[in-house]
């Protein structure tokens, strides 16, 4: 008599992470909001352009040096976006890495797979990390070359009153999209975690916008001061540090570690409600 064994064979992680890429990147949706993160930068740029033909300012801070300035574009839109576009858009790929799943039905079938859930967790966190880098970094080109068509880009006056040459000021581009995407980071491991207690990806989104709104209103209240350092909303402005010169690094270093407490804190949530998940 003769038995016959199955053993059960992982895929490759390699196979695993860019299945996971293509998945995401077919969606309608996805497409649909890089199409709307391309159109900030373009359609500010446009405003400013036109708003220069008048005597009016263009308005205080990093909008008001972009006139012959148009490196500074990528930078203005990627702050404009922070406060709300941007982490609506990775609570929308967290949301739909494990509730979207949960929703279609897919989710069980991937949990009894012989892939660890830790490890499945991992591989939809990395989704939305590369994806939201990806969005990020297109935000920052399309502003890049729209600044550079209208206002022109032979270098980026700071805020300092200095301005730096060319290459410099794109290493300062491409800081500005390191850091902002390490912030909306912080807010999609939250939602990644909200998405492993829901089968709703609406609810993950409402949730999600809702505490960043909520975190904007503290921040607002002076009473409150001892809880300013705890919110991941009230270290953005500090990345205008960033077009300064030269270049603190406290207030940014501070944030970014900030944003990755957020990320730990979320994973680690999202990893212990997977360990028990069953459906």
């Amino acid at each position: 008599m003769t038995t016959a064994t199955t053993t059960a064979v992982r895929a490759p992680l390699g196979r695993q992470l860019r299945s996971e890429l293509r998945w995401i990147i077919r969606r309608p949706r996805t497409f649909f909001g890089l199409l709307s993160l391309c159109l900030v930068p373009i359609v500010a740029g446009v405003g400013m352009w036109v708003a220069m033909d008048g005597d009016g300012p263009l308005g205080p801070g990093l909008a008001a040096i972009i006139a012959g300035n148009g490196l500074v574009l990528p930078v203005f839109t990627l702050f404009l976006s922070l406060p709300l576009l941007l982490p609506l858009i990775g609570a929308i790929w967290a949301a739909d890495g494990i509730a979207g799943e949960a929703q279609h039905g897919t989710l069980r079938g991937l949990l009894l797979a012989p892939v660890g859930r830790v490890r499945l967790l991992a591989i939809k966190a990395f989704g939305v990390a590369a994806m939201t880098l990806i969005a990020t970094a297109l935000m920052a080109l399309v502003g890049a070359v729209t600044g550079a068509i209208l206002f022109g880009g032979q270098g980026m006056l700071t805020l300092s009153g200095t301005t730096l040459p060319f290459v410099e000021a794109v290493g300062r581009i491409a800081l500005t999209v390191l850091l902002v995407t390490v912030q909306v980071w912080g807010v999609a491991a939250v939602a990644l975690a909200i998405s492993t207690t829901t089968e709703h990806p609406l609810v993950v989104m409402a949730t999600t916008l809702g505490g960043v709104i909520l975190f904007n209103v503290l921040g607002v209240f002076e009473a409150l001061d001892w809880l300013h350092p705890y919110l991941i909303t009230s270290s953005w402005n500090s990345l205008a540090d960033v077009m300064r010169d030269p270049l603190p690094t406290d207030q940014l270093w501070r944030s970014t570690a900030l944003a990755g407490c957020y990320v730990l804190i979320g994973l680690s949530l999202a990893a212990m409600r997977m360990a028990t998940k069953d459906n």
